[in-house]
């Protein structure tokens, strides 16, 4: 009988079962995750339009600052313009001197403004070219100031010399006048005398108006320095009884002016040399071509529009003698 010395192999033990997880866990995870990411995708939805916003708002903040920046230039520039307007209605002269620079400025500074979308460097440009032209228009109104000034000065001396000049020319006037009425002659030693003339030719004094053919005014011219020697005209106005001036055209008569400008019948003129400081006797015959009537006649001696003698005559009616 063979010994066996092998021992038996126990049969082995199965392992137990793991047991399953349930299914309901994986389900939580999945949603756990889905949620997570749900919510950093609305997180982040809410944070770029959040962003977006800020964007939109900075531009719109942007936009409005820039509005309001030109709205400022714009009543700066509109100041300036004013401001030149102003002067120039006082010295235009002066202004259109610099006319070629003001303009260049102007139409830069329109030029931005007329832009919807002026940048904020061009406002700026647009600032310094109005401080340029305000500091233009300072010194032109400097400028005016000062011509004003002189002009003030001018005007003062002007009138000054203006005053001076009518002071002078009135003395003068003045001066001229009392030479001129110095220079009118005087008439004095007036006789008035009717003639009659007879066959013979001999001239006989009468007193009666129907005898008279001619009326004989005779007088001295007195001695007169400041008067020039030369010619000189005597105007003889007779006056007859009714108040009518006896003055016959075709014998001599006519008008003259007296000194005030007015005009005046004359009967007759008579020119006579003059000297200078000497005395003249002057006598001057009417004759007419109607009868005298009887009367009072009055009788006027004038040089230079001026009145330098008077006489009367009376002569009564006819008779033989």
């Amino acid at each position: 009988m063979t010994e066996s010395n092998s021992f038996e192999t126990p049969n082995p033990v199965p392992p137990e079962p793991t047991p399953e997880k349930p299914r309901g866990g994986n389900r939580g995870l999945l949603y756990g995750i889905l949620i997570v990411a749900l919510a950093g995708t609305w997180g982040y939805l809410i944070w770029d339009k959040s962003r977006s916003n800020q964007k939109v708002e900075t531009l719109q903040t942007q936009v409005t600052t820039t509005d309001s920046s030109k709205n400022v230039v714009q009543e700066q520039y509109q100041a300036a313009l004013a401001r030149l307007d102003q002067l120039t209605s006082v010295n235009d002269s002066l202004i259109h001197t610099k006319n070629k620079e003001i303009a260049d400025m102007k139409a830069r500074i329109q030029s931005i403004l007329n832009k919807s979308n002026a940048s904020a460097a061009e406002l700026k440009e647009a600032q310094t070219l109005i401080a340029r032209l305000n500091s233009r228009i300072e010194g032109y109104k400097s400028e005016i100031e000062k011509l004003q000034g002189e002009k003030i000065v001018l005007v003062t001396q002007r009138d000054s010399i203006r005053r001076n000049y009518d002071t002078v020319s009135l003395q003068n006037q003045q001066l001229n006048q009392e030479v001129q009425l110095g220079s009118v002659l005087h008439a004095s030693n007036i006789r008035i005398v009717p003639m009659h003339l007879r066959k013979n030719g001999r001239e006989v004094e009468t007193s009666k108006a129907t005898r008279a053919d001619m009326m004989r005014i005779s007088f001295d011219i007195d001695e007169n320095r400041i008067a020039d020697s030369g010619q000189k005209v005597i105007y003889v106005c007779v006056t007859a009884p009714d108040g009518s001036p006896l003055a016959v055209e075709s014998l001599g008569s006519g008008r003259f002016t007296l000194a005030d400008g007015t005009e005046k019948l004359f009967t007759a003129q008579k020119t006579i040399d003059y000297v200078t400081g000497e005395k003249q006797a002057v006598s001057i015959d009417w004759k007419q071509d109607v009868e005298f009537k009887p009367g009072d006649y009055k009788v006027e001696i004038y040089h230079e529009g001026y009145k330098i003698g008077n006489g009367n005559i009376s002569m009564r009616k006819g008779g033989l003698f």
